[in-house]
């Protein structure tokens, strides 16, 4: 019996590199730098997930004026310099992909800088050359469908038998939008409610998204 599902499509922070944690950390240094005391709760209900127009618009809001262009340029040496030091893989996404024998991709909010930087820092980068899916190539970001149709048409298979590994609940409105079933990595961080929708399957590590994706296909 021929499989339902085609391929599977990552979200690359939080899911495939561990860097949501990292992120809000030196987020939350450079909202208060900025005038935003804002605890990392409250930066995770916020942030976690969104796209780039999102995150400028919600820290214009919480300071109470608008951002220079440049206003970002001072502080992503602090990025950088966690980045390097302490980004690391998703812990047992690497057996999990060896374990995958559909087509891959990835689709991020990220930029492409960004999304090859870490997946080269944690050893990943390899294994989606060629099939890395940035909202810089599409209209809209996340929670809009466009990153996950466009991951779709790279690998050439119809979005409707995708399967979306998420961890943010834009990026789950997101390849829902797409018409992709979709499975929610849930961790400690993630916000209570978030992914309490029945259109969806929760889960808490790598080490079962084989069998998921298996159970899924069939």
């Amino acid at each position: 019996m021929r499989s339902v599902i085609d391929a599977v499509v990552f979200d690359c922070d939080g899911v495939l590199v561990d860097s949501e944690v990292l992120s809000l950390q030196i987020g939350q240094k450079v909202m208060a730098d900025l005038g935003w005391e804002a605890d990392l709760p409250t930066l995770v209900e916020t942030f976690m997930g969104c796209s780039h127009e999102y995150y400028i618009a919600q820290i214009e809001k919480n300071i109470g004026r608008a951002l220079d262009d440049d206003w970002s340029v001072p502080y992503q040496p602090w990025y950088d310099k966690a980045f390097a030091e302490d980004l690391r893989e998703i812990e047992g996404i690497s057996l999990a992909l060896d374990s995958i024998e559909l087509p891959t991709a990835v689709a991020s909010n990220s930029k492409h800088e960004r999304i090859r930087s870490s997946l080269t820092t944690v050893g990943l980068l390899a294994r989606f050359e060629g099939r890395i899916c940035s909202a810089e190539d599409v209209p809209n970001g996340k929670p809009a469908p466009d990153v996950y149709l466009k991951a779709a048409e790279t690998l050439g298979v119809d979005p409707a038998r995708c399967i979306a590994v998420e961890d943010s609940r834009f990026g789950v409105q997101a390849a829902r939008a797409a018409g992709m079933t979709v499975l929610a990595y849930q961790t400690d961080m993630t916000p209570s409610g978030w992914f309490d929708r029945p259109d969806i399957t929760v889960f808490r590590s790598m080490a079962d998204l084989p069998a998921l994706i298996d159970q899924l296909s069939s």
